[in-house]
């Protein structure tokens, strides 16, 4: 078995849903790499510029193109089935196959200011829902049968510190119990889909300095040096300290690990 870091082995296929910006697109990049051929799925491909997310090319896909030669965005709902299956279908008709999918959709997208848990609206519990956890399953729905005809492959959905222990104030309630459903979720998929040689493995980041993060820190208090002093490694995480972890759980040094939610939070939060 080769041990070297990078072996994702090259001419794979990826997918990376929510993959336009963020810790999504750092994933992305980091696949490409790697070698793997990476369709980047997102509602809105062009999701970037709304938090002053600088690109390296006019576009996602170009930037998948100039690291593996190949690449493709593909903008869809990912929170409706029918629209997930076909995007799906779409990448294996290109390459002909799926090895990995990485899942880092979703996020604290409602307002802060009402995301207590006694506060939680049912529209925004039901845009968490849709977010955090429908497209999750439904990806992994579609992803779970083209994985089993490569013969195995690995899924990596994204949790949440939030996820793992809830906060003081009990601010993003709703945001947090969607992703405990993730992080159960992805608990049971391992145990399906282990037979069939697919591993499933959660990553649960702590605060990632995301142009979106740091943006909506005005009002959430996420990003600061207090924030950073009460970390044990003394900084917050950055989009890349994901894809590191990404590239472990799709790559063979990790082909022994399933089931797992590991936490990236520089310690901050442990489980």
């Amino acid at each position: 078995m080769s041990t070297d870091r990078s072996s994702l082995a090259a001419g794979s296929v990826a997918v990376v849903a929510g993959g336009a910006r963020g810790i999504g697109r750092s994933c992305a990049l980091r696949l490409a790499d790697l070698g793997a051929r990476v369709a980047v799925l997102d509602v809105d491909l062009a999701g970037a510029a709304v938090y002053g997310e600088v690109l390296t090319a006019a576009s996602v896909a170009e930037e998948l193109v100039a690291r593996a030669g190949d690449g493709m965005g593909l903008q869809a709902d990912l929170t409706d089935p029918a629209a997930t299956e076909s995007a799906f279908a779409s990448v294996v008709e290109r390459w002909g196959r799926l090895d990995a999918l990485v899942v880092p959709a979703g996020g604290a997208t409602t307002p802060y200011a009402r995301s207590r848990a006694s506060e939680t609206t049912d529209e925004d519990l039901s845009t968490l829902v849709d977010v955090n956890m429908r497209v999750v399953v439904n990806c992994c729905r579609a992803a779970v049968p083209r994985l089993r005809a490569t013969g195995g492959g690995s899924i990596v959905t994204m949790g949440s510190s939030a996820g793992l222990q809830a906060a003081p104030d009990g601010h993003v309630a709703g945001y947090g119990m969607t992703k405990a459903a993730v992080q159960h979720y992805t608990r049971y998929l391992a145990n399906e889909v282990g037979p069939w040689g697919i591993r499933a493995n959660c990553i649960a980041p702590g605060v990632i300095r995301t142009a979106r993060v740091v943006a909506q820190s005005i009002a959430t208090g996420f990003v600061d040096e207090d924030a950073a002093a009460g970390i044990p490694l003394r900084r917050q995480g950055e989009p890349e300290d994901i894809a590191d972890v990404v590239q472990f759980l799709t790559g063979p040094l990790s082909s022994y690990v399933s089931g797992q939610v590991i936490a990236v939070s520089g310690g901050a939060v442990s489980h």
